[in-house]
Formats: C-alpha cells, structure tokens, sequence
C-alpha cells in the first residue's frame, strides 16, 4: 500500500506538471473556439488529455521495476495497445479526422485488447458453440467501441468526464483487484486541477477516446462469476445512461445522429441554467453512490442503479421540460402585457 500511494503521487505529479505545461505550448494552437454547439464562452486549448496519459505511462514504466504486481490483472502491453487512440486523437484535435479513419483506430484497438483478455462474458451465448463465440467477440467489439465514442461524446464540460471517470476506475480498481487503475485515478487528479471549472484546457479527443478505451479494457480484464462481472457495468450508468438516452431521442426525432449536436442531458441542462461544476458534481456523485450501492449490497444493486438512473434521466427530462414552459409562459405573459417589461418605469 505505501508503495502503490507513492507511486499514485508520481503519477499526480507528472500530470499537474504535464498537463500545465502543455497548456502553454498548445496555446494558440490547438484552440477550442467557442461556437453554436459550445457549453464555454472563451477559446479554450485542448489536448491535455495527453498529460495525464503521459503522466500514467511514466508511473507505470517505474512500477514495472520497482512493483511489478501492481499491474496484475491486466497485461502492461494492454496500455501500449492504447496509443494508436492517443495518436489520432491528438491529430484530430489539431486537423480534423475522417470519421471513418477514427472508427477504424477504434476498431482495431479493440481487436487487439479482445485478442488478448477474450470477449466480455454472454452466459447465454455459452451453449451456442462457435456460432455464439463469434457472437460474443462481435458484441463486444461493438460495445468497446460504443464507449470510446460515448466517453468522447460526453466530454462537454468542464471536469465531467475526468471527474466520473476518476470515481469509475477508482471503483473498478477495488471491485476487480486492478490496483494498476489507481494509476489511472491519480493521473485524473492531477489533469483535474486544470481542467475543473473555469478549465484552463481541456481533454480533447486524445484524453477522452483513451478513458473510453481504459474502462472497456478494464471491463474485460477481470476475473469472477459473471454476476459479479456483469454488475460492474452499472458503474458506467450516469455517462452510458446520458449518451444512450440522448441517442434514442434523436433516432426517434428523425435527426441526423452522426451530426455534431449539443442536446445530450448534461449540455440542456448547463443550458437551462445549472454551472459546469453543479452538473459535473451531479454526475460524479450519481457515479460514486452506484459504487457504494454495489460495495454494499453486491449484484443486486446494479439493478437498483439501473431503475435509479433510468429516475434520474425521467427527472431531468420533467426539470428541463417545467424550465422550458415558465420561459415560455413569461414570454407571453410579456407580449400580452408589455408594462411588465418596464420595471415599474411606466408610471414615472
């Protein structure tokens, strides 16, 4: 344990150092300008993700001589698999990628990460052969790659993504006895004091693909009943739970779900009024109650989270929808009596 916080503070270190020093070299370069679809007012560097990631590789190349059994559980070349995401993040942060291109990156990360921790656990494929083996590899191809573009989609503002992912590992570090996620943790930590609001950088593509990534990966890698492998999917809930919700409605609005849009639960409600860090802080909390939920009752709990987070979607639809209709009731109620508009100036 004091090596694995040592280590921990290594890793917060570099971050901190990292990711600031970044900020100033991307600095008029990879700049977020403010547009339509932005949740922030002033252009923005991004591309600190790579900090953290950095700050993660070095923490682990000490650990390897210094604690190899920290990073039982998963295959250190497993990280390494991740940089081809890093790589056309970083690029996509600075030139725009084909969609095609990134989802090819994408795809092959998570063959290769399948390749080595096998596919996620689907009991009911088991007795179906080499028809459900496939099966099985091909749903979990689609669902690590579902992640790593939720986790992208998700990235919106300030500190959410970092700050549940912080909770999500930190969970799964326990739960599945992968220390080596801690790492992981501490590096966030570090990004966080950057990136929480007002952010002075953020993620970027390259931050937000691999977290994605990270926790698929440490989905797959892990060993127990498939109870107790399946429940650790609750975890992911308030983030998967968002960018699924938004994903239905506009499949059933008829909107174009390949196009850029700023309609996810987490921007409409910044947008009806809630401060980053109030909707960052909702997220992360709904995250860290699931994994208290699940620490102390097990299993059952995922079930709990789920009707939970399905409640939790149905109110911010209802707060979002009552925002809505007493704007728009104060709005007629202007147009139908226009003195009210006045201030109380229309006698003087």
């Amino acid at each position: 344990m004091p090596l694995l916080i040592a280590l921990g503070a290594i890793a917060l270190t570099i971050s901190l150092i990292s990711v600031g020093l970044l900020r100033r070299f991307f600095l008029g370069q990879f700049m977020d300008i403010p547009n339509e679809r932005s949740s922030h007012t002033r252009p923005t560097p991004r591309g600190g993700g790579l900090g953290f990631i950095l700050a993660v590789a070095a923490t682990l190349a000490i650990a390897q001589h210094v604690a190899p059994e920290l990073t039982t559980g998963i295959h250190p070349w497993l990280w390494v698999a991740l940089l081809p995401l890093a790589f056309i993040g970083v690029i996509d942060d600075w030139r725009n990628v084909p969609s095609a291109i990134r989802y090819l990156v994408q795809l092959s990360v998570a063959i290769g990460v399948i390749a080595n921790s096998g596919p996620f656990t689907f009991p009911w494929l088991d007795h179906a052969g080499a028809i459900g083996a496939f099966l099985a590899i091909v749903l979990t191809l689609i669902c690590f790659t579902a992640l790593i573009n939720f986790y992208n989609f998700m990235d919106g503002l300030d500190g959410l993504v970092a700050g549940v992912s912080a909770a999500q590992l930190g969970f799964l570090a326990l739960w599945h006895h992968q220390p080596v996620l801690w790492l992981w943790v501490a590096a966030l930590m570090g990004f966080l004091c950057w990136n929480w609001s007002p952010a002075k950088i953020f993620m970027g593509d390259a931050g937000s693909t691999v977290l994605g990534a990270v926790a698929a990966t440490a989905m797959l890698s892990q060993a127990g009943s498939f109870q107790h492998t399946w429940a650790s999917v609750a975890i992911l809930f308030p983030l998967i739970g968002d960018a699924t919700y938004t994903l239905a409605r506009r499949l059933i609005n008829g909107e174009n779900i390949f196009q850029a849009h700023r309609t996810h639960l987490y921007q409409r409600l910044h947008q009806a009024g809630w401060p980053h860090d109030r909707v960052a802080a909702a997220y992360i909390a709904a995250t860290l109650c699931i994994a208290l939920g699940l620490w102390r009752f097990g299993p059952i709990a995922a079930w709990i989270s789920l009707l939970a987070t399905l409640a939790a979607l149905a109110l911010g639809e209802l707060h979002l929808i009552q925002k809505s209709n007493l704007a728009t009731a104060k709005t007629l109620w202007a147009i139908a009596d226009p003195s009210t508009s006045q201030n109380g100036r229309s006698g003087v």
